[in-house]
This record gives structure tokens, sequence and C-alpha cells, in this order.
């Protein structure tokens, strides 16, 4: 039995790097760590990084096994000691910064195997932000989203808001109170918010626990005010300008372009434009079937006949060739789905490769020029929160309420006041 397993994996090593290297698969087959080359060339393939780069990782790891005195293969690896074996010398800056890449590439392959000792933080911060997020992962069951935000305010708390000559139970409300003072500066009031928020939640669990003085996480909240700030919509002229900006000569050119269009043809927040799956078409009804995440409901909004078009377009000349359910993807190695962020980064690098004056403006704009242009054409409120996907009329009122070329058309005039020659009399 245990000659059929050896054989077994000797025929798949024999296998993945022969096809990997035709020329050249002696090379890999007689290092030491054939094995490991052969474990992280899958990984890699099931990651979705395409021959090309992949064959060089595989260069690269073997070339850094070869180099080092400190890595056995079969044996657990040290983090130091990886790192240490992408260290090149006497090479260029852009080898050297390749070499790195791969390395944590390598890293995170190891660690998803099992088969890496991490180089443990012991400067307190560090202990004490990993409690913490133990403590939101574990009790609170924060998303991973969340987890990042959390961490990142108190890691700059951590950083700017606690003296270097102090510990956390010597923080005072006067230390708060600064690093309060100091983000209200880097960010607006709406934002402000969500900091407090974390600082809060931080202060209190580690109060609770008479790790830190009691009462830190009594913090005035700044006043935002529904519908203080007027939608930040898109002249229709402009967003026009922005597709046609897009030239759609290659992959990504055609993968923008149809990621921009559904989101200012159908109002479509950057968060459903990322999971939209193949099967969302119904090519036979015209259909787009939506998952709305914020709402957490089902949505299906018909198609017009150019919008097919391009998809099917899409697909033939944009879409990566890949198994992956999911509508839009990475254009480059690892092969992936886009996430919401990545949506995101389509508007900015389209809007600042088009030359357009869009300072101020992100993404969500594209939805309010959507349903600031179905109120221009005469379409009900109503009719436009259901294409939105809102539950309440407010929701959608807060895109509509500024329309200025409306508002002057059922203005009405000042009772008792008259326009006379050379100034106004009451």
């Amino acid at each position: 039995m245990n000659d059929r397993i050896v054989f077994s994996i000797h025929n798949k090593e024999d296998t993945m790097l022969r096809d990997l290297f035709p020329r050249h698969h002696e090379r890999y087959e007689t290092s030491r760590f054939c094995g490991e080359l052969v474990a992280f060339a899958g990984w890699l393939t099931e990651q979705g990084h395409l021959r090309h780069p992949l064959r060089l990782h595989l260069y690269r790891v073997r070339e850094a096994l070869a180099r080092s005195d400190r890595l056995q293969p079969g044996a657990v690896f040290h983090e130091a000691d990886v790192r240490q074996a992408f260290v090149v010398s006497g090479v260029s800056a852009q080898t050297k910064y390749l070499c790195e890449c791969t390395g944590r590439i390598f890293t995170r392959f190891l660690a998803a195997t099992g088969r890496l000792i991490s180089i443990e933080q012991s400067d307190p911060a560090s202990q004490i932000c990993r409690r913490y997020h133990r403590y939101l992962t574990e009790v609170r069951g924060l998303s991973e989203r969340s987890l990042y935000h959390h961490g990142q305010t108190i890691a700059d708390f951590l950083s700017r808001g606690v003296p270097a000559d102090r510990c956390l139970s010597a923080v005072t409300a006067a230390d708060v109170e600064a690093f309060v003072q100091l983000k209200s500066k880097e960010n607006s009031r709406q934002s402000l918010q969500h900091v407090i928020a974390h600082l809060r939640a931080f202060l209190r669990y580690w109060g609770d626990r008479g790790e830190a003085p009691g009462g830190l996480h009594v913090i005035d909240m700044p006043r935002v005010y529904r519908g203080e700030l007027p939608p930040r919509a898109m002249d229709w002229t402009t967003v026009r300008r922005l597709l046609a900006s897009i030239r759609r000569r290659d992959p990504r050119d055609w993968r923008d372009y149809a990621i921009l269009h559904l989101m200012a043809y159908y109002g479509l927040r950057p968060s459903e434009v990322a999971t939209l799956r193949l099967d969302s078409i119904d090519w036979e009804a015209g259909t787009l079937r939506i998952e709305q995440r914020k709402t957490r409901s089902v949505l299906v909004l018909p198609l017009a006949g150019r919008t097919l078009r391009l998809l099917h377009r899409y697909l033939q000349a944009g879409r990566p060739n890949s198994d992956l359910p999911e509508l839009f993807l990475r254009i480059r190695s690892p092969i992936k789905p886009l996430k919401h962020y990545g949506i995101i980064t389509v508007f900015t690098y389209r809007a600042e490769k088009g030359g357009l004056p869009l300072g101020g403006v992100s993404s969500y704009s594209l939805r309010h020029s959507f349903a600031m242009r179905l109120l221009r054409r005469g379409v009900g409120v109503k009719a436009i929160g259901d294409l939105l996907g809102h539950r309440s009329l407010e929701a959608t009122c807060v895109y509509l309420r500024v329309d200025v070329d409306m508002l002057r058309k059922v203005a009405l005039p000042v009772p008792g006041i008259m326009l006379v020659e050379g100034g106004v009399h009451a």
C-alpha cells in the first residue's frame, strides 16, 4: 500500500513539473525541495495564478530554497528563515522587489498549509491588538471588514494617542481628547463618528477588565444630520464622457466599460456589481438578478438590448478563461473575483485616465446620477425607489432632494415684493 502511495506522489510530481517546465523539469525534480515545489505549484493553481507568473514564482522559490542552509525539506519553516532566504544581493532593485513578492506569497502558502512558525510580535501594543482582535472575532463576531477598520483605529490610537512613556493603564482623559482632536483634523464628521465608535468600544473593553482607567469610553459623538450634505451626482454629459473615454481595445477595457455601464444605467452599488455571477443574467428573459447585500433582498432588473450585447461581448473579449462563477474577475494573475473595493478602483482609475473633472465624487456618484436622470425624465419617485432597491421613499428622496433646475420651475414669487426699475420695493 505504501509503495502505491509513493508511486502516486512521484507520478503527480513528474506530471506537474514536466507540464510547467517541459525542457528544464529535471532541475526541479532533482531539487531537495521537490515536494515543496509541487505543493506550492498546486496551491498557486488553486489560487488562480496564470501559467507564466506561476513558473516565475517556482523559479524564485527553487533558487531561494537552494541558497538557504537553515531550511530543510519536509520540515516546518520559521518565518524569519524564509524571509532571509528571499533576500538577494548584487542584483537590480526590480529583481529584489520580485523576490520579496515571491517570498511573501510563499510565506502565505506555508501558513495556509500549516508549515510556518510565524514571528511573534512581543511589544505590548501588538499584544493588546491581538487580544482585542480575538475578542471582536470570537465574542462579537464582527465581519472581516469591520475587524480591519477597528484594528486600524486602535493601532493608530496606541501609536499616536498613548504617550511613549506610558502604558494603557496610565492613559488619561486628556490623552483621549488629544487623539480625538487629532483625528478630527483628518476626517469629516461622518468619518469621525466611526473612529469614536471604535475607540469607545476599545476603552470600554479594557476598562471593564481593569487594564485601563474606567470611564474613558464616555466620548462625545459628533452630530451628523441626515440630508445635511447634497448628493454628489455627476452631470449626465460627464457620465457619457467617462464611458466614451474607455476605448475597448483589450480585456481590461471591456471589463471596466461593462462595470461602469451597469453602475451608470442601472444604478448598481459597487458591492452589487461585485456579487454578480454568470447565472445572474437570464439571456432569454433579458433580466439581471441582483443580490442586494445592504437590504438583504433580491432585485430583478430588465436589461436593454444594448446592455445584453455589451455583456455578451465582454464574455467573449474581456473575461479571462476561468471556471469561477463570478461575472467580473481580475485580469492579472491570480485570477480571482473582483471585490467591492476593486470595483471602486475601476471607477477611480478610469476617471483619472480619462482626465475628466471628477474631483470630490466617488463611484457612488453614478448611482446618484442614475436617479437624477430618471427624475428629470419624469419617472415617479416610487418607481425610482423600486429600481434602486429601496425599502422606503425617504431613502430615495435623499438622492433627489437637490435638482436646481426643477426647483426653479416650481419656485413661487415672494408675497409683497415687486421688482421695479432701479431696485426692489415692498
